[in-house]
């Protein structure tokens, strides 16, 4: 007998639903999140699961990779594209969990891409550089607003970020409180300076040798970080059909709804990986301020 086994992940707990193919429920329990414990629960059934589908938000690294790990054929959720049943008066975790497996069992289940192991931890660790780029901006621009607003002139973000930028703006700043405020700011981007350095060598290291990494920074407009991140987020190309569903993940398909030739509205503008969107954005800008084919192509379009 086949069996289904669908469960609904939580930030502490996780409930387990195991189903036969007349869609009898043969094994549901609650268990906390301890992936000793879930595999206990899922051994006696094992031989006769299919698969498991596991519907998470962000928490799905270690039950994913421990159940893979051990064998088990693993479906990730697109919970965003999980429909309940119109109608239905009362769901719980149990009965969400029975409705992944029943939909598994159907073969309707939508499903996410379950990126490898190994080089999703080299992804996140580019993800990582992101955000402290997004903060590193963020510590920038308050030191320049601070600096504007007290001496009336205009601070370069370039040099605000050099290691000499105390030595250059603190001397411009009497009032001790506001200098230690501007003080506080230039370290923290330091910091982020130092951090950020540090990300990109180890990533370097590990992606030089890669063929995606060097294809890609073969293209205008595309530089180490815009060529690692293209590569680390798309991960196997071949997982995408054709192109456009490619762009489309990308963020570069309008999601504008016409009828009659007239717009009528718009759909999901943020459905799709917001890294490659960035990226592929700063490419385009690279390309048409440096190349010269690159300004020619986008004359034309406008």
């Amino acid at each position: 007998m086949s069996l289904y086994c669908g469960i609904d992940l939580h930030s502490n707990n996780h409930v387990i639903t195991i189903i036969n193919d007349e869609d009898k429920i043969v094994f549901e329990r609650r268990v906390p999140n301890d992936l000793t414990i879930t595999l206990q629960h899922l051994s006696p059934y094992q031989g006769e699961i299919l698969a498991i589908a596991v519907e998470s938000t962000y928490n799905w690294y270690w039950l994913v990779d421990g159940l893979m790990d051990q064998g088990y054929s693993l479906r990730l959720v697109n919970t965003a594209a999980v429909k309940q049943y119109e109608g239905l008066k009362y769901t719980n975790d149990e009965t969400d969990a029975f409705h992944l497996a029943h939909l598994m069992r159907l073969g309707i289940l939508p499903t996410g891409y379950i990126y490898p192991k190994k080089q999703r931890a080299v992804r996140d660790l580019l993800r990582k550089r992101s955000f402290l780029v997004r903060h590193r901006t963020a510590y920038t621009l308050s030191a320049q607003s601070l600096h504007s607003r007290l001496s009336g002139r205009q601070a370069s973000c370039k040099v605000i970020q050099r290691p000499t930028a105390e030595s250059i703006y603190l001397p411009r700043i009497e009032d001790p409180n506001r200098k230690l405020e501007l003080q506080t700011s230039l370290q923290m981007i330091q910091v982020f300076n130092q951090q950020i350095i540090r990300i990109e060598k180890e990533v370097m290291s590990q992606m030089k040798l890669s063929s995606e990494f060097n294809g890609l920074k073969q293209v205008p407009g595309i530089g180490n970080i815009l060529a690692l991140t293209i590569a680390l987020e798309t991960g196997d190309i071949a997982r995408f059909r054709k192109a456009g569903n490619y762009a489309s993940y990308c963020r570069t398909v309008s999601s504008r709804r016409e009828s009659n030739g007239k717009k009528k509205g718009e759909g999901n503008r943020k459905n799709g990986n917001k890294y490659l969107g960035w990226a592929f954005v700063e490419a385009a800008n690279f390309l048409v301020r440096f190349s010269d084919d690159g300004k020619r192509f986008f004359q034309r379009k406008l």
